[in-house]
């Protein structure tokens, strides 16, 4: 029961810490409550959306770290940024990449009926940042009440129509059932045909990115040629089938790689010497196992994950009892308004450059641990449309630092 390096968190940024360690000919295991958050939001992979689509990202990236030296990328700086979203990429080999256009953030349409700015686009998406430039055609389905296709059709100045994939129309369908539907040959067939009767003059045909889980660059090509228009997939909300690809991705060849991974029951304990961390438990009652490591990576996320709780006086990291850089009192938590940038999103975990966590007078807190993802502190992913850069960027270097020591 004793490895290399124990990473504490499944989202994204523990998956990249994984990667690292095991390409490095470590023993590793990686630990999770459940899945992370890659199958509710990540769609895209956003960097950070506040840059104008007329700026290069690295121009504005390099603004954004002169401007904000205590956020992570200022502590990682651009020559790193660029090397850890490099190696997110070469996990990602054509044909199902993702890519940016010309260097810089682009608009993607999405299913609330808006253009959100992203950096890193799927390559089933990437046709639906032309959508203002071509004659679109978008494609929902019965019984699915995340996208409807006649109201985007309508915001979008395009033409929009409504097909039924199951045998009863009247029965609700989900993002995944939708998924599963489209990898069956039969009901591809039966897609392609009503949808090349319903085309008239459209270039591109958008629908909800449900185009399968396991190869859906294969499923979009052989749509392609039957209905002789291009496809596109278009963001729903959660489950994220895309989010659900790039878990898949990372799982397996992390697996291949002898990652160990144990998901479905929380961390309860950490046994302590001085100021290292020897172990720790894991619940399953009435059984506890307890796992060894001489490193350790804490990726839990914010609140939404549990890696950050509050009470009425103060927020908590809750497994190691690690100092929260926080807004002062509960009263300063939030703002007056709904749509405001509330403090409480910029809470987090302080750490020093190489990740490790530190209280606010910089005296580290542990020698063996380091921290990755959006538990750090310094940054509001959700305002700034950051969230998987900095994953990608902190786990990385979180498990590159840790292999140094």
């Amino acid at each position: 029961m004793h490895y290399d390096l124990i990473i504490i968190g499944m989202g994204l940024s523990g998956l990249m810490a994984a990667r690292v360690a095991a390409e490095a000919g470590k023993k590793v295991l990686i630990i999770g409550k459940g899945m992370g958050c890659l199958t509710l939001f990540s769609n895209t992979i956003d960097l950070l959306g506040k840059i104008p689509e007329t700026v290069k990202l690295e121009d504005g990236l390099s603004q954004w770290i002169h401007d904000h030296p205590d956020h992570p990328y200022g502590k990682m700086g651009l020559e790193k940024i660029e090397e850890a979203l490099s190696s997110f990429n070469s996990f990602f080999p054509p044909p199902y990449t993702f890519q940016s256009k010309n260097g810089t953030n682009s608009l993607v349409p999405t299913a609330a009926g808006t253009l959100r700015p992203t950096y890193l686009i799927p390559s089933t998406m990437m046709k639906g940042i032309s959508l203002k430039k071509k004659k679109a055609l978008i494609i929902g389905f019965q019984g699915y009440k995340d996208f409807y296709a006649r109201r985007l059709a309508d915001l979008f100045n395009c033409r929009g129509i409504t097909l039924s994939l199951a045998e009863n129309p009247q029965k609700e369908m989900t993002s995944t059932a939708l998924a599963r539907l489209m990898e069956q040959p039969f009901l591809r067939d039966l897609f392609s045909a009503e949808v090349k009767k319903q085309i008239r003059d459209e270039e591109i045909i958008g629908l909800p990115a449900v185009l399968g889980v396991n190869d859906p660059t294969k499923i979009r090509k052989e749509i392609e040629k039957k209905i002789g228009a291009s496809l596109f997939e278009i963001p729903v909300p959660p489950p994220s089938i895309p989010g659900l690809r790039i878990f898949n991705r990372f799982k397996a060849r992390l697996l291949q790689k002898g990652v160990t991974f144990l998901s479905g029951h929380p961390v309860t304990k950490v046994v302590l010497k001085g100021n290292r961390c020897e172990k720790i438990e894991v619940s399953h009652p009435p059984i506890t196992n307890s796992y060894s490591a001489d490193r350790f990576i804490l990726a839990t996320g914010r609140f939404l994950g549990g890696g950050l709780i509050a009470d009425r006086l103060r927020i908590l990291e809750p497994i190691f009892n690690l100092p929260v850089a926080q807004p002062g009192s509960q009263e300063k938590w939030f703002e007056g308004s709904f749509f405001d940038e509330h403090p409480i999103h910029r809470a987090g975990i302080l750490t020093d450059v190489t990740l490790r966590p530190v209280d606010e007078r910089g005296n580290l807190s542990f020698e063996n641990v380091w921290v990755a993802g959006t538990i750090l502190s310094g940054h509001h992913y959700l305002h700034e449309k950051s969230r998987e850069g900095i994953e990608i960027v902190t786990g990385y270097w979180a498990a590159r630092n840790a292999m140094r020591q």
